[in-house]
């Protein structure tokens, strides 16, 4: 029915993604020739394609726990990471993507996982805070599916296809820069350059498919927050969540969070499929 799906990103408001895929796919018969995501999205349509939500979901609600720190100034001081969450993450990918899973990954879909790249003469530090501040302002001020204001000031999109890679773990690399959001998670290097959360440039990557709609094809946006106004693009379903997917994005304390979120996508993949007969 679809040729291509996308995952926006979101952080832990992506396991609604997660929800409304596994109940959707098999209804719909979906087996998209091309995915992308970007951030927390990509991971998403990892587990998602591979059919492993429930193990992968039983792993971050394990591993929350109302008694971590979201930051954690005393690890910082001792030289740890600020935010714990990078290093879960970092956990989390290795459990999930060993060489089997990536090879199935590879051979099931065109993958692709959306980075951003800095603009030219900014140091990764500088350049993720102007990058952040200005994804911030736009959402808050004109709460655009697509944003401009990262392309205006200089940052560019990247997409890494995981069939051009050679190892599970340059794809795990990808995944992490790809939601590389200073300080929540660490600066990741892609090709030997930093690379940073895809967002920075548009949290609901469709450039890749935007060939494949031109072609006469249809393709599948799954975005993470409620918008007001959605595009209208020829060949392009855009799938959003029935309410606000009320969780944190890098929140590591709340389980329950993950667990509605999940569960909310559950319910409205069930409600998308019935809606086109399927």
């Amino acid at each position: 029915m679809f040729d291509a799906v996308v995952f926006a990103g979101g952080g832990n408001r992506c396991y609604w993604q997660g929800g409304f895929y596994e109940a959707a796919a098999h209804r719909l018969g979906l087996a998209p020739a091309r995915v992308v995501g970007a951030s927390a999205g990509a991971f998403a349509a990892v587990y998602s394609l591979l059919g492993i939500g429930p193990e992968t979901r039983a792993r971050v609600i394990g591993a929350c726990d109302p008694q971590l720190k979201n930051f954690d100034f005393a690890a910082w001081r001792r030289g740890e990471p600020l935010c714990p969450v990078g290093p879960l993450y970092t956990e989390l990918l290795h459990q999930t993507i060993d060489a089997a899973a990536f090879h199935r990954l590879q051979q099931m879909t065109d993958f692709q996982v959306a980075v951003a790249r800095l603009p030219r003469g900014l140091s990764p530090s500088l350049g993720a805070a102007i990058g952040i501040g200005a994804y911030q302002l736009e959402k808050k001020i004109f709460h655009p599916v697509h944003p401009r204001f990262g392309r205006a000031i200089g940052f560019r999109p990247e997409f890494v296809s995981a069939r051009a890679l050679t190892d599970p773990q340059l794809f795990r690399e990808a995944l992490m820069a790809s939601s590389g959001v200073p300080p929540f998670m660490p600066v990741t290097h892609v090709s030997g350059q930093p690379a940073f959360d895809g967002g920075l440039v548009d949290n609901v990557p469709v450039d890749p498919v935007e060939s494949i709609e031109a072609a006469g094809g249809r393709t599948l946006v799954l975005l993470t927050r409620v918008y007001k106004s959605i595009p209208v693009v020829r060949g392009r379903t855009y799938a959003q969540p029935s309410r606000k997917v009320d969780v944190g994005q890098f929140d590591i304390r709340n389980p329950g969070g993950i667990r509605n979120a999940y569960e909310l996508g559950l319910k409205d993949g069930d409600a998308f499929a019935s809606a086109l007969g399927r």
